[in-house]
Order: C-alpha cells, then sequence, then structure tokens
C-alpha cells in the first residue's frame, strides 16, 4: 500500500491479513528474500516530479507497516529498483533506518549497495542491482564482478538481486540480449547474471519485469530471471500475468551449489493478498518459459511445481 497521493491506498489496520495465506511458508525458510518495491517513509519526502499526480505511480508505505516483513520471517530484502529513489534520498533514508531498527537486512541502494549477514550458521553475501537513480546499477559489470567476488571471499553463500529487463506480459521471453523500456536501458540480465555466478554468486533472484520468466541452472546454481510480483495493494494492474504471484523455495548445499526446490502459485487479489491458486498458474506458466528458453536445462519442473536438478 502507499499513502501517495492520499492514504486511500492503504490496507486496513496494518495489513497482516494480506500475508495470511503466505505467512506459514515465508516462515518455514532459514533464510526469506524479497524485493521492497517502494520507501517506507512517513514525512513528505522528496517526491518524484509528476505532471499527473493522480496518475502517478510512487509508493510510500508507512513505516508501521514493515513490523509484517518481520512477522513473516523475512531475512533478506532488495531496495535496488525502480520505485526505491520515489521520495529521493529523504525516503532511502528512511527505509534504510527503518529495516535497521527491526534487525532486517537490506542492500542495493547507493548508500548501502552490499552487506554481509549472519543468518542461522552461514555468513550470507547479498548484493542487490537495478539500472535506476540511487541503487547500485549493473551497467559497470567489472566494478559489480568485484563486488561479487569480494563477498564470495567473505561468505558461505552469495545471493544476487537483479532488478532489470523490460516490463510487461510481452517481455516474458529471455531474450539472451540487452533489453530497452521506454527508452532506459534494462540490461542483458542473461549475460549479466552468469557473470555473476562466474565472479562466485550462488543464486540469482530477478524481478524486474514484473511478470515471470524461466529459470535454469548454470555450474550448479540457480537463476530466477523474474519472479514477477507478489503482494501489491491498491494502485496496479494485476491483469493476467501481472497478477501471478510464485513464491520460490529453493534448496542449495551449504556451499550454494542448487539441490531442489519448488514453486508455490499464487494469484494477487486487490483487497486481500495473494492467494492460493489450486491451477497453478504461474507455475505452469515458468514451467513453459522454461522448457522455450532453455532446452539445454538442467533442471526439470513437474507438474506439482517442484524444481527437479536432472542429475540428481
Amino acid at each position: 500500500g502507499t499513502q501517495f497521493p492520499n492514504k486511500s491506498y492503504l490496507p486496513l489496520n496494518n495489513g497482516e491479513y494480506l500475508w495470511d495465506d503466505t505467512r506459514e511458508l515465508l516462515t518455514s525458510a532459514d533464510i526469506t528474500f524479497g524485493n521492497l518495491e517502494g520507501t517506507l517513509l512517513d514525512g513528505e519526502g522528496e517526491p518524484k516530479e509528476c505532471n499527473n499526480p493522480d496518475a502517478c505511480y510512487l509508493f510510500k508505505m508507512p513505516t508501521r507497516l514493515a513490523s509484517n516483513l518481520v512477522d513473516c520471517g523475512f531475512d533478506l530484502l532488495s531496495v535496488a529498483n525502480n520505485h526505491a529513489n520515489d521520495f529521493g534520498p529523504v525516503g532511502r533514508k528512511s527505509t534504510k533506518q527503518t529495516l535497521d531498527t527491526l534487525g532486517l537486512t537490506s542492500a542495493g541502494s547507493t548508500e548501502y549497495p552490499y552487506t554481509v549477514a549472519k543468518i542461522g550458521d552461514l555468513k550470507v553475501g547479498f548484493v542487490a542491482f537495478a539500472p535506476n537513480k540511487g541503487t547500485l546499477t549493473f551497467y559497470n559489470l567489472e566494478h559489480a564482478r568485484s563486488i561479487v567476488s569480494m563477498l564470495d571471499t567473505l561468505s558461505d553463500l552469495v545471493i544476487v538481486s537483479v532488478h532489470g529487463g523490460a516490463e510487461g506480459a510481452k517481455n516474458m521471453h529471455v531474450t539472451r540480449e540487452r533489453e530497452f523500456y521506454y527508452g532506459e536501458d534494462r540490461g542483458n540480465i542473461y549475460d549479466f547474471s552468469h557473470a555473476m555466478i562466474d565472479a562466485g554468486a550462488d543464486l540469482i533472484l530477478g524481478h524486474g519485469p514484473h511478470v515471470v520468466r524461466a529459470m535454469e541452472v548454470y555450474k550448479k546454481r540457480l537463476i530466477a530471471y523474474s519472479l514477477g510480483n507478489f503482494l501489491t495493494y491498491g494502485r496496479f494492474n494485476l491483469k493476467g500475468a501481472n497478477g501471478e504471484a510464485p513464491l520460490l523455495e529453493v534448496q542449495t548445499k551449504p556451499n550454494g551449489e542448487f539441490m531442489g526446490g519448488r514453486i508455490h502459485s499464487f494469484y494477487q487479489s486487490y483487497t486481500r493478498g495473494p492467494l492460493k491458486d489450486e491451477r497453478k498458474q504461474v507455475m505452469k506458466n515458468i514451467q513453459k518459459l522454461s522448457r522455450e528458453d532453455f532446452p539445454e536445462n538442467e533442471i526439470l519442473i513437474d507438474d506439482e511445481g517442484r524444481i527437479i536438478y536432472i542429475q540428481n
């Protein structure tokens, strides 16, 4: 939810009910990751310029709503995306302070691009990239490689978040080429993801297109090219692929090698949060895209959503 341009776009109470169908799964993980698309801010901040505020999508979430992230067991949050700078440096600072106060690890801003966190028995290196102002961008490949290589020397497990690629239902395939969206360079996410694993990354989690994309295993590491959207409230298009909400479960060895996983299927509602989808539509989309885009893939996705590593 957002209190911009007014509070009518906020859920009732603190929005705890929006997580009812997903909370148990989220809290069951050893490490839970999410992309925080927007700012946690109670004050005014410095909103981006908009010709028409009523038609401008800026996300300013009250800081009190962040308690839901704790209740749902989140550990790592990316703040590298195209809404992280919606309210300028003030918004970025408030978001960081709010998450720090709650003991939640975040990365991807210009000020705090990466981190190493102790989660359970593991030291986890975490870095997040995006093509946007106020974030760690992926345009300088050598700089990105150096960060991941450094994290690899300090960590047991290195997780990389990537907010890139063109958006929408017309852009669900991994093209293996540089992508543009409304004139903005959204990167070659295929080449970038492979380069990050070459540099020492163990898991790549993408989410820029706002719809799902294929998954593949490269050098025994999983790449999820886009996990789409998950929980939005109010001002968003939830029709068709835009409303599909996967929850990806991944099992790795302690050194990051992929073992297996599962795609849990949900769909978004405008007022009740993600709801369990017995039809498993989002899983079927990822299954189909993975088969089409990576015929050489080392994984199979069965009709229950299990991700089976062929060599196992």
